[in-house]
């Protein structure tokens, strides 16, 4: 298989010189969010640790590290839910395939709301250390569809992580979109060996992930960021729409300290004209249809 580089999967585009995009009924921002639920094998090293051990390195098992993971799938994640219900809002869930079993009550709430199920990895660890990756997407998948019925259209790689080829590997398993090329404001094409896959915009800086854990900002940080982020494209997108994601962990965001600040974000939002919530299979059909000629 020919290894295209990053640069080489799409031209260099300027938003300023792109024809105008619109949303329906004159909305001018699409908000999508993204609740990420993942399952941490407890025999790895966990994939973000909240406390170094005493002694340092990796021990196994790191109990500290995955009671705090576990934490948002068995209380966190039915906080946050509370305030999707609240506002009615839709969601995707980006979910390990091996997670809809072993939490199957969070499965269960997002099919029950009309949820859509996006890919993310058979298990929390980086694509490039999985040692089928074609198999691994497949399973995810197929997990899956075996349990809503449908099989999924987006793929979000754990850690935003690819190969050389994941864009083929999703093609060919039919995805319609990734998430992994966290680079604009607008849906964008990447060429693929075997045709094209739509990159719906993700976020690194509405991320708890980053907010909290790396930067270690207070929780209003989130609150703050998201509401100043959204008054921005709000503004860029007087001439042309624009898309907005906000990204949940359960044991993050689902906190008891984190948590208002949360519904704050989505108060705001709700009250704003021009803001649309939505899905990420939303907004590439919408792209699609704005071009129709992108192969």
């Amino acid at each position: 298989m020919t290894r295209l580089l990053p640069n080489q999967r799409l031209a260099y585009s300027p938003i300023s010189e792109r024809p105008p995009l619109s949303l329906p009924d004159g909305k001018r921002l699409a908000v999508w969010v993204i609740v990420n639920i993942e399952e941490w094998d407890p025999e790895r090293t966990m994939p973000r640790t909240v406390l170094t051990p005493p002694a340092g390195g990796s021990p196994t098992p790191d109990i500290p590290n995955w009671a705090w993971h576990e934490y948002g799938n068995r209380v966190g994640f039915w906080r946050l839910l509370e305030i999707f219900d609240d506002h009615k809002l839709p969601a995707a869930l980006a979910i390990n395939g091996s997670a809809i079993t072993t939490y199957e009550p969070i499965s269960r709430a997002a099919m029950d709301r009309g949820w859509e199920f996006i890919g993310h990895g058979f298990t929390q660890l980086n694509m490039q250390k999985v040692a089928d990756e074609p198999e691994d997407i497949r399973k995810t998948t197929e997990a899956i569809e075996a349990y809503t019925g449908t099989r999924p259209r987006g793929w979000l790689g754990p850690g935003l992580t690819e190969t050389w080829e994941t864009p083929e590997h999703l093609v060919d398993a039919g995805y319609d979109y990734v998430c992994d090329w966290v680079l604009d404001d607008q849906p964008v094409d990447l060429k693929t060996a075997n045709g094209s896959i739509t990159n719906v915009p993700y976020t690194q800086e509405c991320n708890d992930v980053a907010m909290m854990l790396i930067q270690h900002h207070p929780a209003r940080e989130y609150r703050d960021r998201a509401i100043d982020q959204a008054e921005q494209l709000l503004h860029d997108a007087q001439g042309s729409a624009r898309v907005m994601a906000l990204v949940l962990h359960p044991y993050i965001m689902g906190a008891p300290h984190r948590c208002r600040y949360f519904r704050e974000v989505i108060e705001h939002l709700s009250s704003r004209d021009g803001v649309m919530f939505t899905t990420g299979g939303a907004i590439c059909d919408w792209h699609k249809a704005a071009n129709p000629h992108a192969t």
